[in-house]
């Protein structure tokens, strides 16, 4: 079983930590329970020198630290351009099999702005003639758009977007075969789009911190061998679903961009109650952020709840921290949050597994009876999270929970016997 997330950032982009090092994405990538990983920011001069002095490849296309860990490398770029239509910023994520590939890339892509400026360098370029000019070097580098609905710079944003994958890459879009659902959208609301069905939708954190409320909080889960993984299998089940078992999302609520609004007027508005005030601000008068929800719903042809016949699974999950932060009105950093954190890990291992099967009375004796409740339902998608809206996050709404159901089957103990396959193959 893999569990991947494929879109992080180095210590080299723009509002990341500066601790954000091989080391620390390795050490924290490990206690999420991930093990493979995005190298990020490939493209960044700096970064892919230690990349190439830090990690070993060989010929299965997957690089691995010195301690075994695996990773794929991987960047993300920003293509700001006018189609003659309306300035256009999209986000692209790219996969490469190896450095001479990804040495390839970037000797090709500062022809069209600094690279050394970002990790996630800006682009003067269109995107169809991107992607025609990234498969010259190899047909086998993977471009997935980046959060695909987020107003500015996913490529069906309400700001900067296009109305269809097609309007956006022309003939080169049969090129283009996942797409990343981001943090403010989930595989439901991707669903409702029948245009959507052919792609793949992935899932990972676009990480800006190692931290464990940050890396890992969206990610792939892949029915591949981690001792016999190879780039051309990842891309293979990327491209066809073969094996894609499916994704980990947070609540799309959570996401910085579901709700429309704006921030500086402290303003947070569902769809509905945007079209009242004709999508302007009812503070400023000034035009709304319009957020993922609506837009989905702007350019969705069938009903909420339509499934596809090819949906593949998804698990709705906050993250640990978030949860325990909340719970014991903690800051998300505090000494108390990553106290109660470090008991759970030493128990059970990795937070995925703290998430996704530890039994609920070991996870009570550990912390709190309610705080194993809320693990629970957490699991069950049972939680409520205020939208948020305009660059803020979402925000957990606690509420008294005494009453509220949980499955037995998470409450028994004999659940603790069920490997992570095996929960996640449950129905």
């Amino acid at each position: 079983m893999i569990f991947a997330d494929l879109h992080i950032h180095s210590k080299y982009s723009r509002a990341t930590s500066k601790n954000l090092n091989l080391g620390m994405l390795e050490k924290y990538a490990k206690i999420k329970g991930l093990n493979l990983l995005g190298t990020g920011d490939f493209t960044h001069p700096l970064w892919f020198k230690e990349l190439k002095q830090n990690l070993c490849e060989d010929e299965t296309g997957i690089l691995k630290s010195k301690t075994g860990f695996k990773f794929v490398l991987q960047t993300e770029v920003s293509l700001v351009y006018n189609d003659g239509k309306k300035l256009r910023k999209i986000h692209l994520v790219l996969l490469a099999k190896d450095f001479s590939t990804a040495s390839q890339i970037n000797e090709l892509l500062s022809r069209y702005g600094s690279l050394s400026a970002d990790g996630r360098p800006t682009l003067t370029i269109d995107a169809p003639s991107f992607i025609e000019f990234v498969k010259e070097i190899d047909p086998k580098i993977e471009i997935i758009p980046a959060h695909i609905w987020t107003p500015w710079f996913g490529v069906l944003g309400s700001k900067t977007g296009f109305d269809s994958l097609e309007e956006a890459f022309g003939d080169k879009a049969s090129k283009v075969y996942a797409l990343e659902t981001g943090l403010s959208s989930d595989p439901p609301m991707n669903w409702r789009l029948s245009s959507l069905d052919r792609y793949t939708l992935v899932s990972n954190s676009d990480a800006h911190s190692a931290w464990p409320w940050r890396i890992g909080r969206e990610a792939n889960m892949l029915a591949l061998d981690e001792n016999s993984l190879t780039y051309d299998k990842l891309i293979n089940s990327i491209r066809t679903g073969e094996n894609f078992i499916g994704t980990i999302e947070v609540d799309p609520s959570y996401g910085k961009y579901h709700y429309d609004g704006h921030r500086n007027c402290n303003i947070s508005l569902s769809p509905k109650e945007s079209r009242k005030y004709n999508n302007h601000c009812p503070v400023c008068g000034r035009p709304l952020t319009i957020g993922v929800l609506n837009r989905v719903e702007s350019l969705a042809d069938r009903p909420e709840g339509y499934v596809p016949k090819n949906a593949k699974q998804f698990k709705r999950l906050l993250p640990l921290m978030e949860l325990i932060s909340h719970f014991y009105n903690v800051s998300i950093s505090s000494r108390k949050a990553w106290d109660v954190y470090q008991k759970l890990i030493a128990r059970f291992g990795t937070e995925n597994r703290v998430l996704l099967e530890a039994d609920f009375n070991e996870i009570a004796e550990r912390t709190d009876v309610k705080f194993a409740k809320l693990v629970i339902l957490n699991r069950e998608q049972k939680l409520s999270v205020k939208p948020g809206y305009d660059g803020v996050y979402g925000e957990l709404i606690l509420k008294e929970f005494d009453d509220a159901v949980i499955k037995p089957e998470n409450q028994a103990s004999k659940s603790k016997n069920l490997s992570l396959q095996d929960f996640l193959n449950k129905k």
